[in-house]
């Protein structure tokens, strides 16, 4: 029996997970909402209550597995990418646990935990054993990045496309912004956006060549979009916010899918997976699941609680690196940057 303790704390969520033998038997998440009044999340702070957290959130999940932190046989970090702070946090409580508990210590890569979260049982509805087949693409898409990535092995990943500018998630919070929505706009635009005629506004598709997305010329058509109607009807955004929400979400999601259609096409693969926050957008989900009809597609989307940050996946990830026997030194330090 192999059993990790994970550790998330790569932005604002302080998380926690038990894995045993390759299943989550404990993901617990503490989210920040000291952030709301700040439009954003504040680094500094981030940092602070990730310290509150840490302590509280690690017991939870031990409990909850019903396990003594004296069973457990390595402990697995995020190591980055993400803020700095928050990734010191989690790395140093990682590092003073596996010290105390002569454990070894494995780091995770964000991005790859959060691909590699497909492979938690009972993930896919409808049937628990049900996991993307290598090669396959996944279409990794959060508030900090936006990635199409090759995926020909648990731990051998390459980046085929990627943003040049802001990331998908970051267009939606943006978006929500410029609406005067509350933080975290995301998920309000999504829900006032079934309520809307997604064709009732046009907004520009970026002609970026390759697999690469660019989301920052979308960002300000929408900002004088809204300018030029408030400047005619100061209700306009009341009046329409269905409709605005509904459409813009319907860009962003087009243009997210019609760059992974390319790929699927590039690299003749089948199964398709999307990974990251954006993945729990019931725009992205339906729309990808639609165009998965057309092109007889195998799609995998994950449950919501496993799309945004949580600690499950790095358990999972860490399981894999354990049987790999794949440790780090005391030595290891956080990295804000952090290529696949």
């Amino acid at each position: 029996m192999a059993i990790v303790l994970g550790i998330e704390s790569s932005c604002d969520e302080t998380s926690a997970s038990v894995c045993i033998d390759g299943e989550i038997v404990s993901n617990i998440i503490a989210n920040q909402t000291i952030h709301e009044q700040y439009g954003g999340v504040v680094p500094e702070l981030a940092s602070r209550v990730h310290q509150q957290n840490i302590i509280p959130a690690v017991h939870q999940a031990i409990a909850q597995a019903k396990i003594n932190k004296k069973d457990i046989d390595a402990v697995a970090f995020t190591r980055g990418p993400g803020l700095l702070g928050s990734l010191l946090v989690g790395t140093s409580f990682a590092k003073a646990f596996a010290l105390a508990n002569e454990i070894p210590l494995i780091e995770v890569n964000h991005m790859q935990a959060h691909i590699l979260a497909h492979f938690i049982p009972n993930q896919h509805e409808g049937d628990p054993a049900r996991k993307p087949a290598f090669p396959f693409l996944c279409l990794t898409v959060s508030g900090g990045h936006t990635q199409i990535v090759l995926v020909k092995d648990y731990f051998d990943m390459e980046v085929v496309g990627e943003t040049l500018d802001d990331a998908a998630g970051e267009a939606f919070d943006k978006t929500a912004k410029i609406l005067n929505l509350p933080y975290p706009g995301g998920p309000l635009i999504d829900k006032y956006a079934k309520q809307g005629d997604s064709k009732k506004y046009q907004f520009p598709e970026p002609q970026i060549p390759g697999l690469n997305f660019s989301f920052s010329g979308l960002k300000t058509s929408i900002l004088y979009f809204i300018r030029d109607h408030v400047k005619e009807n100061p209700n306009f955004i009341e009046e329409n916010l269905g409709d605005i929400c509904a459409s813009i979400q319907q860009r962003i999601v087009s243009i997210l899918l019609n760059k992974l259609k390319k790929a699927a096409e590039i690299y003749h693969v089948k199964d398709i997976a999307i990974a990251g926050g954006v993945s729990a957008n019931s725009g992205l989900r339906t729309s990808l699941t639609d165009l998965a009809k057309q092109k007889g597609w195998n799609v995998f989307i994950p449950k919501f609680e496993f799309c945004t940050d949580n600690a499950g996946m790095i358990a999972i990830a860490g399981y894999r690196k354990y049987l790999n026997k794949d440790f780090v030194g005391q030595d290891v330090a956080p990295l804000a940057r952090m290529g696949m």
